[in-house]
């Protein structure tokens, strides 16, 4: 998939507010694992922070002293995140991979799974901070893969190129040199306001098996996603 969908409109037009509406959910699922593990980092930094609406719901969620930089490479996403600047963070447009920065903790919230060379960017992104903590879809399902079309709309529509199992994830990150600390589910199709009928007819069976079996949950019916944090 050509990378000018985020510079040209495209994104933007797919998904008009950046996904600022699940900003909320996601802050509040990385303020978790920071304080499962006491963690308070001095500078934290979001790359492909999109619209920084997870950055604004973290500055009001950890310590007054973090200090918050959000990069994207879209100028369309940064257009909406530099009207969020604010004391103690800032938005750049660019490609924190590319520039002189190191941080204390570092975000991909959503990401590598839209970068051609996923590989290539989490290897880089591991020594540019101490901690890492990634928030990566799990759309391959038994679901996703008997529905047809249903990989394909999410390629379209969410520029989704690369599709993750639990495992092919957690692998993907040991893979590139990472040591994962810890891990778990997030469940955006339970969680999160449903996207329509079916959605809201599969509320109930995934929340009954994810209760039974949150592995069982994620690999049959999909909907979920995982965060992990590592160094």
């Amino acid at each position: 998939m050509d990378a000018t969908i985020y510079s040209d409109g495209t994104y933007l037009r797919n998904n008009p507010t950046w996904h600022a509406d699940d900003s909320a959910w996601k802050a509040a699922h990385i303020a978790r694992m920071l304080e499962r593990h006491g963690m308070r980092p001095p500078s934290v930094v979001e790359v492909g922070c999109g619209s920084g609406e997870v950055l604004v719901q973290l500055s009001r969620l950890l310590a007054q002293g973090t200090r918050f930089t959000g990069y994207d490479i879209s100028p369309n996403a940064y257009t909406i995140s530099s009207g969020r600047a604010r004391r103690r963070l800032d938005f750049r447009l660019g490609d924190y991979l590319e520039s002189e920065e190191r941080h204390d903790l570092a975000l991909a919230v959503d990401v590598f799974e839209h970068v051609e060379d996923c590989f290539g960017f989490v290897r880089k992104l591991r020594a540019r901070a101490k901690h890492k903590i990634y928030h990566i879809p799990l759309d391959l399902s038994v679901q996703s893969v008997l529905r047809p079309g249903k990989l394909l709309a999410m390629r379209r529509s969410a520029g989704h190129i690369h599709y993750f199992t639990r495992d092919t994830a957690l692998a993907l990150l040991e893979d590139t040199g990472h040591r994962v600390i810890d891990w778990f589910y997030t469940s955006g199709a339970t969680e999160l306001a449903p996207g329509g009928w079916k959605a809201s007819l599969m509320r109930a069976p995934r929340n009954a098996l994810f209760r039974a079996s949150p592995d069982a949950a994620a690999r049959w019916l999909g909907g979920y996603s995982i965060l992990a944090l590592a160094e």
